[in-house]
């Protein structure tokens, strides 16, 4: 038997559901798998990572998989848009981070700059501190959930025990209090 009708064999149990044949498709196929996957880039890491996430995907879809007759053309051809996707993706990452650095250098600040920005903050974190003292302990209670532990209105109101209704006008009020107070 040869190795393309083997790898049949194997996929029509994979589609089956059978976890061993998918084992023993991998086995029969990862050295080539890889070796095709280098001549699209030389980054064997990604290749490896690539082969495998294949597997993990054909595994997590194996109950919709149609019949093929050429498992391994199939195989070649999956691990090639997966190859290209991420080379895709991880060439614009590197262009946006490589445009950030060029940006950042660019746009260095000088020492006294960072020191006026950093009072700034300081003279601001301030101003809310005592914005925030002006508010009732409730009002307190529901900005703290919702600004600062990031809750919905729908868990801040179940959380204090409110209507959504109750809690997104205290909400509201504590805001229009600390806009006024912050102008």
């Amino acid at each position: 038997m040869t190795d393309d009708e083997q790898n049949i064999i194997y996929w029509e149990e994979i589609r089956k559901g059978n976890k061993q044949a998918l084992f023993d498709l991998y086995n029969n196929t990862y050295f080539h798998l890889v070796r095709f996957g280098l001549k699209i880039t030389a980054n064997d890491e990604l290749v490896k990572d690539c082969v495998t996430q294949l597997f993990f995907q054909l595994w997590d879809k194996h109950a919709r998989l149609n019949e093929v007759k050429q498992v391994r053309a199939y195989l070649f051809t999956s691990l090639r848009r997966s190859l290209i996707d991420k080379l895709v993706y991880f060439s614009k990452t590197d262009a946006a981070i490589h445009k950030l650095t060029e940006k950042e250098l660019i746009e260095e600040l000088p020492y006294e700059e960072i020191i006026i920005r950093v009072q700034h903050d300081e003279e601001l974190k301030q101003k809310l501190h005592k914005a925030i003292e002006q508010l009732t302990p409730k009002q307190r209670e529901l900005i703290r959930l919702m600004f600062f532990e990031g809750y919905t209105y729908e868990q801040v109101a179940a959380t204090t025990e409110q209507s959504i209704k109750t809690a997104y006008n205290t909400i509201y009020n504590a805001i229009k209090i600390l806009r006024k107070v912050l102008k």
